[in-house]
């Protein structure tokens, strides 16, 4: 990648220290004066807009009385904020425990994944989510019981009322669905109650397509972001993630190329109704 390196390392710092302000019961001015900042200053760092140095993060944290856990967080995000470039590689700078891209979903308008191996985690079942989180190396079973937890938690965005929840918009494979996975009858149901919300949308991929560009993809995630006036608060950012870590790109090129990919998707999956009609076909043939 070059200089214009992925925004997203600042972009959640600002967030969470705003998030961290805000339960503090601090307000913007007061923190400003506290740590002899100006005003302006204290609104670029929580929108993003510049990258921070950790000794200041540090600062801020103790201001805020964070624990040191969430510290640990902000500070390894301030020193990847200086990163050209940016793919978190997990247990390497910022803590496992840690899910960065959480803060990216709650945070956008519309979302627009492509599955080829696994169900999108925001339509999992609990019993699909324990089957994915037990395929880590050396999970334990208190670690796959917290990822079962995180990811019915991130569920709840789709049904959130403020801010409106945001769209989203699912592309499978059909292959997928045919994988002896236990449960995989609710988990179907699941997909075609989700798509019954006006605000979701799942599409099946079916069997039997050409070989084309898309199958260099992989799965991903595009994120929009609300608007502000005619313009959006954040850049559009894809989400790509493989086994030893996750790529996060906002560059105007690469996530031009994604739109591409999905738009190409798109015109190839199945309409709602006939991937509906397709999934409970499917449903029948299974048994759990």
């Amino acid at each position: 990648m070059n200089e214009a390196g992925s925004t997203v390392p600042r972009r959640e710092l600002g967030r969470l220290l705003r998030q961290t302000r805000e339960e503090a019961g601090i307000g913007l001015e007061a923190a400003a004066a506290e740590l002899e900042w100006s005003r302006a200053k204290m609104y670029r760092i929580e929108a993003g807009q510049t990258p921070m140095r950790a000794l200041d993060v540090d600062q801020m944290c103790r201001l805020y009385q964070a624990p040191p856990d969430m510290t640990e967080v902000l500070v390894s995000l301030a020193r990847e904020s200086k990163s050209k470039g940016w793919y978190h590689a997990y247990g390497d700078v910022i803590p496992r425990w840690f899910e960065l891209y959480v803060g990216l979903e709650s945070a956008a308008s519309r979302l627009r994944t492509y599955e080829h191996a696994l169900v999108p985690g925001l339509l999992q079942t609990p019993e699909y989510a324990a089957q994915v989180a037990r395929t880590r190396p050396n999970v334990s079973d208190d670690e796959a019981a917290k990822v079962v937890e995180l990811r019915i938690e991130r569920q709840r965005l789709l049904t959130r009322k403020r801010p409106a929840a945001p769209v989203l918009d699912a592309i499978v494979e059909e292959a997928l669905l045919h994988k002896n996975v236990p449960g995989m009858r609710a988990q179907i149901d699941k997909l075609v109650q989700a798509s019954d919300a006006p605000n979701v949308s799942v599409r099946v991929l079916p069997l039997g397509g050409a070989i084309t560009h898309i199958v260099v993809s992989g799965g991903f995630v595009i994120l929009d972001f609300p608007t502000k006036g005619a313009r959006s608060a954040e850049p559009t950012t894809v989400y790509n993630e493989g086994l030893s870590g996750a790529l996060y790109l906002d560059r105007t090129d690469e996530v031009r190329t994604y739109a591409e990919v999905w738009k190409a998707l798109a015109a190839q999956a199945l309409s709602v109704a006939e991937s509906r009609k397709l999934m409970r076909e499917i449903k029948e043939r299974h048994r759990d």
